[in-house]
C-alpha cells in the first residue's frame, strides 16, 4: 500500500506535467489557430462580395481580389491606407482593427471621453473590372455577439451582397442569420432614400410587404428569431452609418 504523503506528492507530480504539457501543446497551436481566424475573417469579406473560396484558399484570393484597405474617420477622412502588403498611411493595418473596440470607442468619444477618433476598416476589391465596397459588422443577437460583412456596389449605396454569422443564437430560428436564404434578401438593396440621406437596411418583423417600409430598404425578419433580427437592424446600422462622410466626400462628389 502505499501512503498518502506518497498519493499526494505523486498526484501533484502529474498535474504539474499535465499542465506544462497542455500549456506547451497550447502555445505550439496558437499561430495554426490564430491563421485559422484570420484565413475565417478573409473569408467572411470575401463571401459578402460574392466570393466564395475555402478557407485554406482565403488568403490568397483576397490578395487576388483587394484593392486597397483603408481606415476611416467619422469625418470621412483616410487615415490609414494598406496596398500591396504594405502600409503606406496611417499607424495600423486596417484589417487588424478590432471592430468591436472601435464601437465602443464610438461611444465614448460621443461623450467626450476618447483619447482619439475611432478607426472604421474599409476593404476596396476589384470583382471583374468592378469596384465592391466591404464594409465589416459587429453587433448582439439574442444569446451573444453577431457579426458580418456587407458589401456595396461601386456607387457605395446598392448592396451586393453580405455574410453575417453568430457565437450562439437558437438553431432554426436567430442562427437563420448565416443562411443564404436570409442574406440573399440584401442583395439590390440601398442604404439611401431618393433624397440622399442614410436610412440603412431594415430587417422586418411580419416582413416587409406588411409593413410601411420601402422595399428597397428592407427585408423580411427570421422568423420566430425577432430579437436577432432587431439586432442585425441595430448592427447594419450602427456599424454602416460611420461610412456616411466618407461615401458623401469620396463616392457622391465623384458620380
Amino acid at each position: 500500500m502505499f501512503s498518502n504523503r506518497y498519493i499526494y506528492i505523486y498526484a501533484s507530480v502529474m498535474v504539474i506535467i499535465v499542465a506544462a504539457a497542455l500549456s506547451t501543446a497550447s502555445e505550439l497551436l496558437k499561430p495554426y489557430q490564430n491563421k485559422n481566424i484570420e484565413n475565417e475573417k478573409f473569408q467572411g469579406i470575401l463571401s459578402a462580395a460574392e466570393v466564395d473560396v475555402p478557407r485554406s484558399q482565403a488568403n490568397e484570393a483576397f490578395e487576388e481580389y483587394i484593392v486597397e484597405e483603408l481606415a476611416i474617420n467619422s469625418e470621412g477622412d483616410v487615415v490609414c491606407r494598406y496596398v500591396d502588403g504594405k502600409l503606406i498611411e496611417g499607424d495600423v493595418r486596417p484589417f487588424n482593427i478590432v471592430l468591436k473596440d472601435e464601437l465602443k470607442l464610438k461611444k465614448d468619444f460621443k461623450y467626450g471621453k476618447a483619447k482619439r477618433n475611432p478607426k472604421w476598416p474599409l476593404y476596396i476589391m476589384d470583382i471583374g473590372g468592378e469596384l465592391k465596397y466591404v464594409v465589416p459588422l459587429q453587433g448582439v443577437g439574442l444569446w451573444g455577439a453577431i457579426w458580418g460583412n456587407i458589401a456595396f456596389d461601386s456607387d457605395f449605396n446598392t448592396v451586393a451582397g453580405t455574410s453575417f454569422d453568430h457565437k450562439s443564437e437558437t438553431p432554426g430560428l436567430g442562427a437563420e442569420i448565416n443562411t443564404k436564404e436570409f442574406q440573399n434578401q440584401f442583395k439590390g438593396k440601398q442604404i439611401f432614400d431618393q433624397n440622399g440621406n442614410f436610412v440603412s437596411v431594415s430587417v422586418v418583423k411580419g416582413g416587409v410587404a406588411n409593413s410601411a417600409i420601402n422595399p428597397i430598404h428592407g427585408v423580411d425578419a427570421v422568423s420566430g428569431g425577432t430579437i436577432t433580427s432587431n439586432g442585425t437592424s441595430e448592427m447594419l446600422k450602427d456599424c454602416i452609418e460611420n461610412y456616411v462622410s466618407y461615401i458623401k466626400k469620396n463616392i457622391n462628389n465623384n458620380e
